[in-house]
């Protein structure tokens, strides 16, 4: 587990500890996503910039891995599924951890949707991929949230705690979860979780002062970062938009100069 420890220390912020993760991968599940049309430009903004790691699914990898900031860790998104899918929730591995690291990734990275029919085949390939990558030496992004047919609350705090818990136990090396919106059982949960837990963005939220005050909250129960895409990319000044993330994860960089 050395190598592996090893590429995992590369996302911590030298200063602020954090991890701050920009996922660009959505074009599978959204096709032509507002904001994300084009790929090298959001690739070209990020240089300079203090963010952690860009994902990308393994064809944008191959023919935009030049223009991945070097500063950047890469990781590759292994599991897909599209909006018109039936059901929409299920995610199927597409690419091989091998595949990943040919490729030049830093780390790997599965979705993963619990409380649906779907769940035990995706269990199923998150266990054997984080096996499988650590024979390499590549962290695993594990990204899990309650999404199916058997959610009421995909924010219920019950939900987030346990997507916490399930991505330690199969041996993901870093999780992504939802914000449940509440501090007390979201700060208990992480607490107990013996890797790092990341927030993610969701959906885009038409109010980005309310995006900012999620990431804030989670940020004070404990998360050790975010990882956010359309929520910076869809937004009308997306340079913009990731500066300010960037100064709430990490702090204002004017003042750590």
């Amino acid at each position: 587990m050395t190598g592996t420890l090893r590429r995992l220390a590369r996302f911590f912020h030298p200063e602020s500890g954090r991890i701050l993760i920009a996922p660009l991968d959505q074009g599978v599940y959204e096709g032509m996503l507002a904001g994300i049309g084009e790929i090298p430009p959001l690739l070209h903004m990020l240089r300079g910039l203090p963010v952690q790691g860009v994902i990308l699914n393994k064809g944008m990898a191959r023919a935009y891995l030049t223009e991945v900031p070097l500063e950047a860790q890469l990781v590759v998104q292994l599991s897909a599924g599209t909006k018109h899918g039936i059901p929409p929730y299920a995610r199927g591995i597409v690419s091989s951890v091998q595949e990943a690291h040919r490729l030049g990734a830093d780390a790997v990275a599965m979705q993963l949707n619990i409380g649906n029919d779907m769940e035990d085949r995706m269990l199923a390939d998150f266990g054997a991929l984080c096996d499988d990558a650590h024979s390499l030496g590549l962290p695993v992004f594990g990204l899990v949230q309650p999404k199916g047919g058997h959610i009421v609350n995909e924010l219920d705090p019950t939900l987030i705690a346990h997507c916490i818990r399930l991505a330690a136990e199969l041996g993901a090396d870093v999780t992504g979860v939802p914000f449940s919106s509440d501090p007390a059982s979201f700060a208990a949960a992480v607490t107990a979780s013996p890797i790092p837990v990341l927030v993610t963005g969701g959906p885009k939220q038409p109010d980005f002062e309310s995006l900012l005050t999620m990431i804030g909250k989670a940020l004070e129960s404990g998360a050790a970062g975010t990882c956010v895409g359309r929520n910076f990319f869809s937004r009308p000044d997306p340079a913009e938009a990731i500066a300010r993330i960037i100064a709430l994860v990490h702090g204002k960089q004017e003042e750590r100069d």
